[in-house]
């Protein structure tokens, strides 16, 4: 039996951390293909039809970023639109050594500065105008490429991009069914972006990087109180100190805890190490998908090891955890348990996935195996099924870039459609089929 009582932590970053800087970074650039594919003629797309893409669902991307003083490099394999291609005067695409096209970096540059700015980093060492910004895309290797493309030949579906283990995790903690030491340590990070973007009083003067971690007390399996609260955050008056950063940030801290309680002898650590102004990319080496376990269920959850961001979702790394995520959130949004993990297997070139497993971890109310046949039947777990399903093929990631890939709200123009619950119905019905 799991146990009943106990204390959990986990940890959140803020959208100023300099792996986030990067992981931001990379997503808008996933983002910019997509939306440059969209903007793409007919004629256009006939002319170029041997070198640039104007499908969306052909569009290929795999970007890291690494950042570090006044300085960021973009770097990977990409298929893109003729728009984000070099081209002579006539509007001939340049191709390499090896035939392939060759990448433009100006809208490359231009979003990641633009990205930088939107973050809130106008300092010495980091600074989204004086930046100097490399970029290192080229062509995806037709041997990767062809795991995806010979696939949908074959089983008339396109296959996986790449082996692996994806999970998806829910659970009746949170209003948006997650567990609460992230969704707190989320909410806490997201709270003072908001009044630092505003100006909102003092709380104006914090800087963009941040780190927040929350320990829940757990009593009889429901999360009661929280125990321990520490919180670093970058601030621009160097006079500052503990104590004065703490005067600032815990109306945010309490605002966000909501209705958990803290407890009367709750541990603050804020600032524990005292001044913090030189922060970013600046103060520490940023790189895209190393805050894996940030980005998911903040350690509650098993994690298959893919990072998400700078990825197009013909990568399960991103796709098959977003579907994973969706159909853990409907079987418990579908009362049929109270806790649920998913974990889906893919081989690249192969569609389907090679495995599904659910644990309901003692709270179904049907048997786990009863579920692993429902969610087959009611959603197509190929990267093409989950791309089509959850319309995925959109300019909608560069917001999934900070405060975690789950927990968040469906949006209109598509962005979190994987938060959605709109399955309870199917699922209940193959379970009962």
């Amino acid at each position: 039996m799991a146990r009943q009582n106990y204390l959990f932590t986990s940890e959140s970053v803020s959208e100023g951390h300099p792996d986030k800087v990067c992981d931001r970074i990379s997503d808008e650039i996933v983002d910019l293909v997509y939306r440059e594919t969209r903007k793409v003629s007919a004629e256009d797309a006939e002319r170029y039809a041997k070198v640039a893409v104007s499908d969306p669902w052909k569009v290929r991307v795999a970007c890291e970023t690494l950042a570090t003083t006044n300085r960021v490099v973009i770097a990977g394999e990409v298929r893109v639109p003729h728009t984000l291609l070099k081209k002579d005067k006539d509007g001939t695409v340049l191709l390499d050594k090896s035939g392939a096209p060759v990448v433009n970096p100006a809208k490359f540059k231009s979003v990641a500065r633009k990205a930088i700015r939107a973050i809130g980093y106008e300092q010495d060492g980091f600074h989204w105008k004086t930046a100097k910004i490399e970029v290192l895309l080229h062509g995806q290797s037709p041997d990767i490429g062809q795991g995806v493309d010979n696939a949908a030949d074959r089983q008339g579906e396109e296959g996986a991009g790449d082996q692996g283990i994806m999970f998806g995790y829910a659970c009746r903690e949170t209003p948006d069914l997650m567990p609460a030491p992230i969704y707190y340590s989320h909410k806490i990070l997201e709270l003072l972006a908001a009044a630092r973007h505003k100006g909102e009083g003092e709380a104006g003067r914090l800087g963009p990087d941040a780190k927040s971690q929350v320990t829940v007390k757990y009593v009889d399996g429901k999360a009661a109180e929280v125990t321990q609260i520490v919180l670093s955050t970058q601030h621009m008056d160097a006079t500052w100190t503990s104590a004065k950063v703490r005067e600032v940030v815990e109306p945010y801290i309490r605002e966000a805890l909501g209705d958990l309680p803290i407890a009367s002898d709750c541990n603050w650590y804020i600032n524990p190490t005292g001044k913090f102004v030189i922060g970013g990319p600046d103060g520490d080496a940023g790189l895209t998908g190393r805050k894996i376990i940030v980005d998911t269920y903040g350690g509650a959850a098993p994690h298959g090891g893919g990072a998400f961001s700078g990825k197009d979702t013909t990568k399960v790394d991103r796709s098959a955890a977003y579907a994973a995520r969706y159909l853990a959130k409907n079987v418990v949004a579908a009362r049929l348990a109270d806790r649920c993990t998913i974990q889906l297997s893919y081989a690249i070139g192969v569609a389907q996935p090679l495995s599904v497993y659910v644990d309901l971890h003692g709270t179904g109310k049907v048997h786990e195996s009863a579920i692993e046949d429902a969610l087959r039947k009611v959603m197509d777990l190929s990267p093409s099924g989950i791309r089509r399903h959850l319309d995925l093929n959109k300019p909608i990631y560069a917001r999934t870039s900070s405060y975690g890939h789950f927990g968040r709200k469906a949006g209109r123009d598509g962005a979190f459609s994987w938060e959605r619950t709109d399955l309870v119905k199917a699922i209940k019905e193959a379970v009962a089929a």
